[in-house]
């Protein structure tokens, strides 16, 4: 695999999205939930953009992101994006990749220790 660190910021939001979707989903059935009606209602809450760009902003505003971290996610939410969705603006789509790419980096770099503090922070924000 190519290095991580040269990887664009879409790229690291598409692989992202996928890793972060499997730790929500992870978590919720752990949590008990059995119904997939349920666990796709509360999925949404926590993988929708604007919950994606609620949590980066609560990191950035605590300052709990490193200057790596941080930069990773800039990498992605300063990505040339050619869509955004209706129902959002354009500010929450872009802080939304941004967290997308954050989350892909520490996947792709095996950071799996700092993606469960996230995740615990995650589950304790929204």
């Amino acid at each position: 695999m190519q290095n991580v660190e040269l990887c664009n910021g879409l790229t690291l939001a598409y692989i992202g999205d996928s890793a972060y979707e499997l730790l929500v989903r992870k978590r919720l059935i752990e949590s008990g939930i059995t119904k997939s009606n349920n666990l796709h209602k509360k999925a949404v809450l926590y993988t929708s953009a604007v919950a994606q760009a609620k949590i980066v902003r609560h990191l950035q505003n605590e300052n709990m992101l490193s200057e790596l971290e941080l930069g990773m996610f800039k990498r992605g939410r300063n990505s040339h994006v050619n869509l955004t969705r209706k129902n959002i603006n354009l500010a929450d789509y872009l802080d939304a990749t941004g967290f997308e790419a954050l989350i892909g980096y520490l996947y792709l770099t095996n950071n799996f220790e700092r993606l469960d503090e996230i995740m615990e922070i995650v589950f304790n924000i929204v």
